[in-house]
């Protein structure tokens, strides 16, 4: 089985190649003096100076906004970090461990920690574990079988 499926695994792979060299265009990437880019810089910009030039950097030509802030690059950032901050820490990894290890609400362990004490002390002392007089059999009103009927009962 294991021979049959590298088979079709190999026959696949082979289809896959004969289709992409079939397709594919070659293309040179060799380079030419008459590819590479210039830029010209206008004199005005040159003149301005390295101030200019610095001011026109921190503003960031390729900034997009996170969403906290449009104008300001440094205080959308800011406000971004924090943001994620004490959502993901906080909220999501304190608020795991507290829900992780906060005392049982419904006191579910506690009951069952007593019962099985009371279990033990009831085997201890030779008794039942649960009493078949628990409640106070004159204390239950049964009703008559006149007032049962046909009633089907399931014990």
């Amino acid at each position: 089985m294991s021979s049959l499926v590298r088979l079709t695994n190999a026959a696949l792979v082979r289809s896959l190649v004969n289709h992409s060299a079939r397709s594919a265009r070659l293309i040179s990437s060799s380079q030419k003096n008459r590819d590479a880019a210039t830029i010209e810089v206008p004199k005005k910009a040159a003149a301005a100076g390295p101030a200019a030039a610095a001011s026109s950097t921190t503003t960031g030509k390729n900034w997009v906004s996170y969403g906290f802030d449009r104008k300001d690059e440094t205080n959308d950032r800011s406000a971004m970090n924090a943001s994620f901050f004490f959502s993901v820490t906080l909220c999501l990894v304190l608020g795991s461990v507290y829900w992780a290890y906060v005392p049982d609400p419904q006191l579910q362990d506690w009951s069952q920690r007593e019962a099985y004490l009371e279990l033990r002390r009831r085997e201890a002392a030779g008794l039942e574990p649960i009493s078949k007089d628990f409640v106070d059999p004159a204390q239950i009103v049964l009703p008559s079988d006149e007032e049962l009927g046909n009633t089907e009962i399931i014990i």
